[in-house]
């Protein structure tokens, strides 16, 4: 199934969402795009048939070449309060289920804060190219740079990485944590697409409440406690129940099975 917007194409498969952002000139993140990320976001994540979205880029150079200057220009640049921006991507950080960025481009401004809102992050070696430019033009990270980027990265390499507003590469990105991995762009397609098939095939109350879970960031003993009530409520799900008992049929906990490339390979059809 495909489908498409002003802005944005989605094509769904084996329960994967793939959201091919393309607003030419250059993918400029303007209020249409804005827009389109928050309902397409949302009706992905009210779909009980999407088990991982994958947001990538039809332009061969931008994945989001950066928040649209002329916003914030405009008459409503000095409010205080969350931005739609903000708002969009609190929900698309909170939905249940994965996301994932696939970057072979640049992203700078609030196409990188778009990526730092996700679940994961993947990209090109040869291509990548991440910024946050806001401080050389008198503004600040406000989609969430200034605050999220400490906290995946740290704060040393994130105020380098906010105050500098210089270029960074796929294999520092990599280094400093921004993405999960880089690897060359000819493997990217491939590697991302196995992953999200596979996380997308795992009963999908299991995905979400790990997420739930990984999501704290409080105390210790606070998240034990979350994770522990998260843990029963997922042992008692019937598709937990059935998916277990597959696994068993299949040889699990054998020595053979066990010893194989993958065990948990074929486990279920992704649905509860």
């Amino acid at each position: 199934m495909t489908t498409s917007t002003e802005c944005l194409t989605v094509h769904v498969e084996d329960r994967v969402a793939w959201v091919t952002i393309l607003h030419p000139p250059m993918n400029l993140l303007d209020l249409a795009m804005i827009g389109a990320l928050a309902r397409t976001t949302f009706e992905l994540g009210e779909d009980p048939d999407i088990g991982a979205i994958v947001f990538q880029s039809g332009d061969p150079e931008f994945f989001i070449a950066h928040a649209d200057i002329n916003l914030v220009l405009g008459p409503s640049a000095g409010r205080s309060g969350p931005s739609p921006f903000q708002h969009a991507l609190s929900e698309l950080r909170a939905m249940p289920k994965p996301t994932i960025g696939k970057l072979n481009g640049i992203a700078r401004g609030g196409g990188l804060e778009f990526l730092a809102a996700l679940d994961m992050r993947f990209c090109s070696l040869e291509n990548t190219r991440l910024s946050q430019p806001e401080v050389p033009l008198g503004i600040i990270p406000a989609g969430g740079g200034s605050s999220r980027w400490p906290r995946l990265i740290g704060y040393p390499r994130a105020v380098e990485l906010l105050l500098s507003a210089k270029d960074i590469d796929g294999a520092t990105a990599e280094k400093y944590g921004m993405v999960n991995r880089a690897m060359p762009a000819a493997e990217l397609d491939a590697f991302v697409d196995d992953l999200a098939r596979r996380i997308a095939s795992f009963p999908p109350h299991a995905v979400g409440l790990t997420k739930r879970v990984a999501w704290q960031e409080g105390r210790l003993d606070e998240a034990l406690e979350v994770e522990a009530d998260a843990y029963a409520q997922a042992a008692r799900d019937p598709a937990a129940i059935a998916v277990m008992r597959q696994y068993m049929a299949m040889g699990g906990q054998s020595r053979e099975h066990e010893t194989g490339p993958d065990p948990f390979a074929g486990l279920g059809n992704g649905a509860d």
